[in-house]
């Protein structure tokens, strides 16, 4: 393979994830060498220059030759490129001094400056930068380096924790390094292994723990210990020992949000960067200057004496470098003087920062080849080749392997097979972003077996898999994230917090177990694991009988959401401490949808059950073994179901209605009991200057219309406020000569309005005249709804008729640099595509929700990129693992079109779809006909909406029609 910028080279690696018995590691020793022979010569010098040890993560240790007067970026450097680390950034080099301190070393200075005797210094390569958030790394070969990290801590008793989450721990490191659970081999493993300062102590922990892991790849294990270990205090922790000006012991630590101060293990105080005005040390002194509104002007420095100046200077230096790599968008200058930091050093931060690395990694993207890795299994001196065939090889190193299986880190084996049993099935299709070799969604690949099952059942149940790993997901918003918040800020009111969080826990503790029963039966079912040779798993009703009858437990928990809704909807108004926190936290990218909804999400929760099963009942024929388990499932979950229909009209209803009074500016008490939302799109309504954009909202007494105002907060505007009592709609293109205009008459005033299309102007006349005649059977009075109006006709129509197309220009301009969620909101989507959507459209999208894996290509490139996509609310979400916290971009469907590819198209694959709004095409390709066909049905749902009638009235007339 030839040098590609930003790929990773194929290295020589043993590959201890598949069952050797010894820490190998990632080693660059060329075939035929052996490590011995280097390390024999390795205290040599050649020539003039430095041969400088280099410990690996995994414990490998390489030798570099340095000139002698070289800087600490030079040996950085040969490091980053030997190991082909992209996100280098993250990582340093440690050493201990002279005071047996581990320092960092340095880019900017001399290596034999910093250090006494370089050769005779052992370097290990170390993580420097601890995200928040492992999703953050981009690269698959970065987490495998953070976990080994992780690793590492654990075993020096630096990452602390309780021995059930140390066990926990292990049990995922176990499963990343041999596979799937096996009684002998993880004993020999952890006997040779020590991954724990206690193993002994909860050896069977770790096994019971591990056995539970089965079918999970490396990758998805690495990642589940980054998960677990940013959770704990003690993630990326460095102690730095320091006493207060009592006198009392204390340690001291750098992170990505400022400075924390730890008492033992206990952590006593955080002080964030945007608190800190100066960070400072004179001789044993370090000073944090705080600015004065945090403390009072009286009490704006705080002091910490240390061991000596050296350990002052070095932890001082460990703050800056973590500032500027956390929090600046740029690269220092070197010789610029830093805000925050004293003027007696020039030291600076010289590498890349944070933000500048992700945008690093993700513009190369399309330059980058994916990871690879070497394997084999060495046990008993005995070489697997690539061919299967067993070799004697007593005098083998373990760094060497004379022929090496190269794969995709995706296509880590749960176990290798010896000779003569059946071969472990690779774990999952390859992912490929600069070519098209698509092997494990390829039937016709020549270089794999066909990987998954055939039948129609299997796509069925990875379909219950697939979304209620994001049905979890969206559970831990609530759960995970969101308390987290209010318990920060400590602004929510413990009675609500015992109603929210008694009333959702349970539900996320049972869907978590669920979630994992079905995991493991699709891994039995795709034969990931040797257990499927015991009996018949290639079924899924007896999972799902045994789990939807469990589900009636929680029926009451289920009926509690209304309470649950309407009392946070209170509380939010009430406490203006929760607002602010409910408001920040859904402006953070793990809030990818308005808050709330996410509340709804158990009741939609059994709707997508039911039709599953109803799907899975009509491909079985009755006499099928799975049939009568499947049909007792969907027997239980649609009585649940149905006992929970008219909660969930009405939640779903109360959702939309707070949703929308948050976007609304000029409109109080939106909520108000017995309105029911019909419909909200975009129309154009005529002025004295034209036809002007305005985005209506029919109500089930109501009309609003508004404008797209000018603001930060992206909301809109309220111009007219119209009562259905009285009101009248007539069809009046021919009097006005504009295409798709209609007249609408109210006691208040006349407006005349244009659709963009013929159908368009069909949804909205239908809606009117619905909702005008139930107004008229309703016994409550209009009047009640006029006191919230925008003042008397006149200053209305004034204020109207100056508006002008500057202001919707600009008001545009604002939106497109919106980033955060709310631009993906259907009242934004339908006001940029011109559209409408009804509440009935809205149902249905709740009904056809979606997850899965697929490939995208975009008009004009070549090569497919694999993605973890999310269908809801209208939206694609892009992931790049279904692991991930949040999505990475969106995809809004209003107003686009699906359709298979022409043959314009050039695109030569099956099961391919093409999304299209103008001149904006993407090409996405799913793994089989079934997961092709359900991604065309969602999309059409949300794409061409069907425009059906509200929920109030019959689906009939011409709203049932295709746009």
């Amino acid at each position: 393979m030839g040098e590609i910028e930003g790929s990773y080279r194929v290295l020589q690696t043993p590959g201890t994830r598949l069952g050797a018995q010894f820490n190998a590691g990632i080693s660059t020793l060329e075939p035929g060498q052996s490590l011995s022979a280097n390390m024999a010569t390795g205290a040599k010098s050649h020539g003039r220059g430095l041969q400088i040890r280099v410990l690996g993560l995994d414990d490998s240790q390489e030798f570099f030759d340095i000139e002698p007067k070289a800087f600490g970026q030079a040996l950085l450097s040969e490091v980053f490129q030997r190991g082909n680390l992209i996100e280098s950034d993250y990582f340093g080099l440690e050493f201990q001094n002279m005071q047996m301190n581990w320092v960092w070393l340095e880019p900017t200075k001399p290596i034999i400056k910093q250090v006494r005797r370089p050769t005779n210094t052992l370097f290990r390569l170390s993580v420097k930068f601890f995200p928040p958030d492992p999703g953050q790394l981009q690269e698959e070969y970065t987490r495998y380096l953070f976990s080994l990290q992780m690793k590492r801590d654990l075993m020096e008793g630096r990452l602390t924790c309780t021995e059930n989450t140390g066990a926990l721990l292990a049990s995922h490191l176990v499963q990343s390094e041999i596979g799937d659970y096996d009684d002998m081999a993880d004993r020999d493993f952890l006997r040779v292994n020590k991954l724990l300062p206690y193993q002994d102590r909860v050896l069977e922990k770790i096994l019971d723990l591990h056995r539970r892991h089965m079918g999970q790849t490396p990758a998805e294990s690495d990642f589940q210990v980054l998960e677990i270990a940013r959770k704990l205090e003690m993630y990326g922790v460095r102690f730095h020992p320091a006493a207060d000006r009592e006198g009392t012991k204390i340690n001291l630590a750098v992170a990505h949000m400022g400075l924390q101060v730890f008492q033992g293990n206990t952590k006593i105080n955080t002080f964030n960067w945007s608190k800190i005005r100066k960070l400072s040390f004179k001789r044993k002194r370090f000073l944090i200057k705080l600015h004065p509104e945090v403390h009072g002007p009286h009490q704006d420095t705080l002091e910490f004496l240390m061991a000596s100046r050296d350990q002052c200077k070095i932890f001082w230096k460990n703050c800056v470098e973590h500032h500027s790599f956390f929090r600046l968008f740029d690269q220092p200058q070197p010789k610029s003087k830093a805000i925050l930091f004293t003027r007696g050093s020039s030291f600076r931060y010289s590498g890349r920062t944070q933000k500048q690395l992700v945008e690093y990694v993700r513009d190369s993207g399309a330059k980058r080849t994916p990871y690879q890795r070497c394997v084999f299994l060495c046990t008993c001196n005995v070489v697997i080749s690539s061919t299967g065939s067993a070799m004697d090889s007593p005098q083998l190193s373990p760094f060497v392997t004379k022929s090496p299986l190269c794969l995709s880190p995706s296509f880590q084996m749960s176990t290798l097979s010896l000779p003569g049993q059946a071969p472990s099935p690779l774990q999952s299709p390859i992912l490929s972003e600069v070519g098209s070799n698509l092997c494990g969604f390829d039937t016709k690949c020549p270089l794999l077996p066909q990987r998954y099952p055939t039948d129609k059942a299997y796509f069925i149940a990875k379909e219950i898999l697939t979304t209620e790993r994001t049905y979890l997901k969206d559970l831990e918003v609530i759960t995970v994230w969101f308390r987290s918040a209010v318990i920060k800020e400590n602004a929510m009111p413990e009675g609500l917090m015992t109603l929210l969080f008694s009333n959702i826990d349970p539900i996320y503790e049972f869907h978590r177990g669920f979630l994992k029963e079905i995991d493991q039966r699709l891994a039995l079912w795709e034969g990931r694991s040797n257990a499927h040779v015991k009996g018949d798993y290639q079924r899924i009703g007896d999972v799902m009988l045994r789990n939807m009858s469990a589900l009636k437990e929680f029926t009451s928990y289920l009926q509690k959401h209304d309470e649950v809704l309407t009392e946070l909807e209170k509380a939010t108004k009430r406490l203006k401490k929760l607002e602010t926190v409910y408001k920040e936290f859904e402006l953070q990218k793990v809030c990818y949808l308005p808050l709330n909804t996410f509340l709804l999400k158990p009741i939609q929760r059994l709707m997508h059950y039911k039709l599953i099963l109803e799907r899975l009942c009509k491909h079985y024929s009755p006499a099928h073994r799975d049939h009568d388990d499947c049909k007792d499932a969907l027997k239980e979950v649609a009585d649940i179901a149905a006992q929970l229909q008219s909660s969930l009209i009405r939640l779903e209803n109360f959702q939309k209605l707070t949703e929308l009074q948050r976007d609304l500016i000029g409109i109080e008490n939106l909520t108000t009991p017995g309105r029911e939302f019909i419909r909200e799109g975009c129309l154009y309504k005529l002025t004295k200057k034209g036809l002007q954009q305005r985005m209506f909202f029919l109500f089930s007494d109501m009309l609003l219309y508004t404008s797209k105002g000018v603001t930060a907060t992206n909301q809109f505007k309220v111009h007219g406020q119209l009562p259905l009592h009285g009101m009248i709609v007539e069809e009046s293109e021919n009097e006005w000569s504009v295409p798709h205009c209609f007249t609408i008459y109210s006691a208040q005033r006349t407006i005349v309005v244009a659709a963009s299309s013929k159908v368009e102007m069909g949804k909205w006349i239908e809606d009117l005249n619905m909702a005008i005649d139930m107004a008229k059977k309703s016994q409550e009075k209009s009047n009640i709804f006029l006191d919230a109006g925008l003042g008397d006709r006149s200053s209305d129509e004034v204020s109207l008729e100056q508006e002008s197309e500057d202001d919707m220009h600009s008001s545009r301009t604002s939106l497109d640099k919106q980033t955060h969620h709310r631009a993906n909101t259907t009242m934004h989507v339908c006001w940029h595509r011109n559209t409408s959507v009804s509440m009935s459209d809205h149902s249905l999208a709740v009904e056809n929700q979606l997850s899965g894996y697929l490939l995208r290509k975009f008009k004009n490139s070549n090569g497919w990129q694999k993605l973890w996509v999310v269908f809801t609310n209208f939206c694609l979400f892009f992931y790049k693992t279904h692991q991930d916290d949040f999505p990475l971009a969106s995809l809004p469907l209003l107003g686009y079109t699906v359709c298979t590819p022409e043959e314009s198209d050039s695109i030569h694959k099956e099961y391919v779809f093409k999304l299209q709004f103008k001149s904006h095409v993407y090409f996405f390709r799913a793994e089989s006909e079934y997961t092709f066909e359900r991604w065309m049905e969602v999309i059409k749902s949300a794409a061409s909406t069907t425009g059906r009638m509200s929920l109030l009235i019959p689906k009939v007339g011409i709203l049932q029609g295709k746009r």
